[in-house]
């Protein structure tokens, strides 16, 4: 049996909707202010709430704020209650995370339509979500760690193929999906106004991608691109933070990450501040290595000239000398675009 939350400071109109719901086989709970209502709902764990705007205490915009809040009510259903004066305020309503409003007076027939659509689409939802969640807590439980968690999604989810130099988010439209590569290569990066490309980062099999706009609820501030035939695993943003909310191993284990990737990005900026060209040329090299290493065997890297230069953040004609001199020097081979790595002892020394 369905449980329902009425939030109704009116004595008639909660006993109202109480009788309907519950001859509809809903079990119903009330509050008849806003503090009683999310003191409720954080204890009960409603299947849906239906909550009137306008109530002493503490309104229906104040109730909807604070529950978002808390990862235990933020995914719970939320209908408001307004009488037709108030309907223009109802934007304010649907852009805090309301799910649907109903106008006083209303019959039985549109209260319960609004009640099982939400609650049809709400399962729908747990439904898509439920083996990915309970997958995803045993792994943070047994192995706490990123690796299984990527695995898990690779295995779970059906992936998207993506061609060479096909892009899978731009810069500045708004992040609403977690991007998992499967397979392949992805670069990301940053264009200035003239048209030229910074590459911020390289990222492999095993590799998230867009998760730090997507945990700020921005617009995405890099675009990302297939550097190869890749195999991606997009996860809905709505599934990403139910998974977040519902284990905090998760979101211990995405913070870390946040933190890595800061912590190497400063690092980069030093070096392309400080650092020259042969230095920053050799660091580029080695970052590709880490991206295309086989175990026992060479490193061999098809890279552009082009995309060499975006990571360097040198000009092409300055990057295409400083290869020329390390093969001069024995410490890589050319052929075409590929790169082979032979002696990456002297690379890492130049590098430090």
């Amino acid at each position: 049996m369905k449980k329902i939350l009425v939030i109704e400071d009116t004595l008639e109109v909660r006993e109202n909707i109480a009788e309907i719901l519950e001859l509809s086989d809903y079990e119903v709970i009330a509050a008849s202010n806003g503090k009683e209502g999310v003191e409720l709902a954080k204890q009960e764990k409603p299947d849906l709430i239906i909550c009137d705007v306008m109530m002493p205490e503490l309104d229906g915009f104040g109730v909807l704020h604070v529950l978002s809040k808390h990862p235990e009510t933020s995914l719970i259903p939320f209908i408001f209650l307004t009488a037709k004066t108030e309907k223009a305020d109802m934007r304010k309503g649907m852009n805090l995370g309301a799910d649907d409003y109903i106008t006083k007076p209303f019959d039985d027939v549109e209260l319960l339509d609004a009640v099982e659509i939400r609650l049809r689409k709400n399962e729908l939802i747990r439904k898509q979500n439920e083996t990915t969640l309970d997958n995803i807590q045993q792994v943070a439980v047994e192995a706490r760690g990123v690796k299984e968690l990527e695995h898990l999604i690779a295995d779970k989810r059906k992936t998207s193929r993506y061609k060479k130099k096909q892009v899978l988010y731009s810069e500045g439209n708004m992040a609403n999906s977690l991007f998992f590569i499967v397979s392949g290569k992805v670069k990301t990066y940053k264009t200035n106004e003239d048209g030229r490309e910074y590459i911020v980062g390289l990222h492999k099999n095993g590799d998230f991608i867009g998760y730090i706009n997507l945990l700020e609820e921005s617009t995405y501030t890099e675009s990302a691109m297939a550097m190869e035939d890749t195999e991606i695993c997009v996860v809905p943003k709505q599934e990403f933070f139910a998974v977040l909310y519902s284990n905090k191993d998760i979101a211990e284990k995405f913070i870390k990450m946040l933190s890595s990737d800061l912590r190497s990005n400063e690092d980069r900026l030093i070096k392309l501040a400080y650092n020259s060209v042969r230095k920053r040329v050799s660091e580029s090299l080695l970052m590709l290595a880490e991206n295309y290493r086989k175990v026992n065997e060479k490193v061999v890297m098809p890279v552009s000239r082009e995309d060499l230069a975006s990571i360097t953040g040198a000009s092409k004609e300055t990057v295409i000398r400083t290869i020329s001199d390390f093969k001069e020097e024995g410490l890589i081979e050319i052929q075409g675009s590929q790169i082979t790595l032979l002696n990456e002892t002297k690379l890492r020394n130049m590098r430090n």
